[in-house]
């Protein structure tokens, strides 16, 4: 076949010359012409937070994307779709894309997190505040890394990194030549949610033994937050705190159904929504109970708050005080039976308290215990991070499905992760110190190591399934709606074990709005497999000189011919 195809070509040539121009020409150009525009993938991409609190804007303020893709790699990145992976994102390279206008960025995700370094997810953790920190028109999506998704950034880091050879010929060349990739989202713009409420929960357990009791308020935030709304999950901050006061409710319920264990306490349980935007299902809760209605236990006699925030990991436990307790207060005798408890029976775990004023002066509180502060109720926050700082609290990389593991290297490669053994122990901690307070078993002269609940009590196999379904979908506020599964499953939970179970709702103010939600947070990206620009006009200039060849020709066919007969005649033989 091939043979044949070589003489099929070899005659052309001999042939007549513009013959070989029409007919060979063409058949170039139609090879090497481009293909239709087709779709090399379709994924699911994750938007940036877009959000404004107390007045201010924070992430992206953009959601339409449709621009050429390229990676940091190239020198020119003014209107085209950044490509970063993980691996080797950095803020610098960040920054680099907004100072030179690039349309869009999208940072490619691992699926598996505990394949990446712990020294990456750190970094990258750390960095999540400062992504948020200001506004930024450029849209800014997450997407989780997948073979196509993959083989789209290598694709286009070599034709990046190309860009950088020191011919312009050479750049010019391989521009023409390789292929490119049309980055598309199907979304519309982005625009704000109206009416958005935030909902909260609270039930009680009532004390027996007088009407004027002391009330103990125990209070978590259920949202989670991170830099993507839809990978926020929340699994320490703040599943954790959510499952252990769900299961100090249980606990405290199976006392307090006893005439023997009914303590001359009311318990009041808070489960808080907008935790991560200023507490500001604190904020309405109090304003409800203080302001707008006569009769509230929290009007009434609060010995203390306690808040709980973040208590799936560690060793170690502090208290976080924004006026230190009174000697002889409850609030003192908590601090005391919590030292008591850890000393006697954990004494693996080390607990402090760390002090903190509250300052008004910045855009958002450091702890959900300064709510109440500031409307004069004794609270802390008990968690076993040592600053408000902490940046697993508000990160993607806070999921319950990482755990630790072991790489070739013998180096652990896993990210933050709720440790059952210690969510467990911490628990039976904070239990074991309320039930003192409750019971004023110091008072009575009762030692430290005296154990009120046993080991079947506290269940390990409970918290693990509260925490696996609070971490099964993301709880980012603007994901959770007063309908949400995670709004009526809390409520079905408390109405187990509490009394007078129910919702608080919150809306921003429409003229003066507190916080407002943007939508458009998840959408489907297309890369669609594109020649760059240049092909197009190389080939356009290819096709018109063609053209113009063949239109001289054809206007001086005649000259052509004679040139060509007598280029082509053979000579004649001389007679002798």
């Amino acid at each position: 076949m091939f043979e044949e195809a070589s003489e099929v070509f070899e005659n052309m040539f001999k042939s007549s010359f513009p013959l070989t121009f029409i007919v060979f020409l063409p058949a170039v150009l139609i090879l090497v012409s481009p293909l239709p525009a087709e779709a090399a993938h379709e994924f699911t991409v994750y938007r940036m937070q877009q959000y404004d609190l107390q007045g201010q804007p924070y992430g992206t303020r953009n959601a339409i994307l449709n621009t050429e893709a390229r990676t940091v790699e190239a020198e020119q990145l003014s209107r085209r779709c950044v490509l970063l992976r993980l691996a080797d994102f950095s803020y610098e390279q960040y920054q680099k894309a907004l100072r030179q206008s690039a349309g869009a960025v999208v940072i490619i995700l691992p699926k598996n997190m505990s394949t990446m370094p712990q020294d990456i997810v750190q970094q990258f953790m750390e960095m999540e505040p400062e992504l948020l920190a200001t506004e930024t028109i450029v849209p800014v999506y997450f997407a989780l890394e997948d073979d196509e998704l993959l083989s789209i950034y290598k694709q286009t880091q070599i034709s990046s990194s190309s860009q950088g050879s020191s011919s312009a010929a050479e750049v010019l060349l391989h521009t023409a030549t390789a292929n490119g990739f049309q980055m598309v989202t199907s979304g519309a713009q982005s625009k704000a949610v109206s009416d958005w409420a935030i909902t909260s929960l609270e039930g009680r357990l009532t004390g027996v033994g007088g009407e004027d009791l002391p009330t103990i308020v125990l209070v978590a935030h259920y949202d989670s937050f991170g830099v993507a709304p839809w990978l926020s999950y929340g699994a320490d901050s703040n599943g954790s705190g959510v499952s252990v006061l769900l299961e100090l409710a249980r606990l405290f319920s199976r006392l307090y159904t006893y005439k023997r264990t009914h303590a001359g306490y009311n318990l009041l349980f808070f489960v808080s929504g907008g935790g991560k935007f200023n507490y500001q299902g604190t904020k309405r809760w109090l304003e409800d109970n203080l302001d707008h209605t006569d009769s509230s236990l929290l009007q009434e006699n609060v010995a203390f708050v306690l808040c709980l925030d973040t208590l799936g990991s560690g060793d170690s436990l502090h208290l976080h005080v924004s006026k230190p307790p009174k000697e002889g207060s409850p609030q003192y005798a908590l601090l005391k039976e919590l030292e008591t408890v850890a000393t006697s029976q954990y004494t693996n775990v080390s607990f402090s308290m760390v002090h903190k004023k509250i300052n008004l002066a910045d855009d958002t509180l450091a702890w959900e215990h300064e709510r109440f502060g500031i409307r004069r109720l004794p609270a802390f926050t008990l968690s076993h991070l040592e600053s408000h700082r902490h940046a697993l609290r508000g990160s993607i990389m806070d999921m319950r499905s990482v755990s630790p593991s072991q790489n070739g290297a013998g180096e652990v490669t896993a990210g933050p992760h709720v440790d059952l053994k210690k969510l467990s122990r911490n628990t039976k901690l904070i239990a074991e110190a309320l039930a003192r307070v409750v019971y004023n078993l110091t008072e009575k002269g009762a030692p430290g190591d005296l154990k009120i609940f046993t080991e079947q009590m506290v269940q390990e196999e409970q918290l693990s399934s509260v925490v696996d379904w609070l971490t099964a979908q993301p709880r980012a506020a603007q994901l959770v709606d007063k309908d949400s599964s995670v709004v009526n499953t809390l409520e079905y939970y408390l109405g187990r074990y509490l009394k007078d179970v129910k919702r608080h709702y919150v809306k921003a103010d429409k003229r003066d709005p507190e916080f407002v939600f943007y939508d458009q947070l998840k959408q489907t990206m297309n890369a669609y497999r594109v020649k760059p620009a240049i092909f197009d006009l190389l080939l356009a200039v290819c096709i018109a000189a063609y053209l113009g060849v063949m239109y001289f020709a054809v206007q001086n066919f005649v000259f052509l011919y004679n040139i060509l007969r007598r280029v082509t005649q053979p000579k004649a033989t001389k007679q002798h």
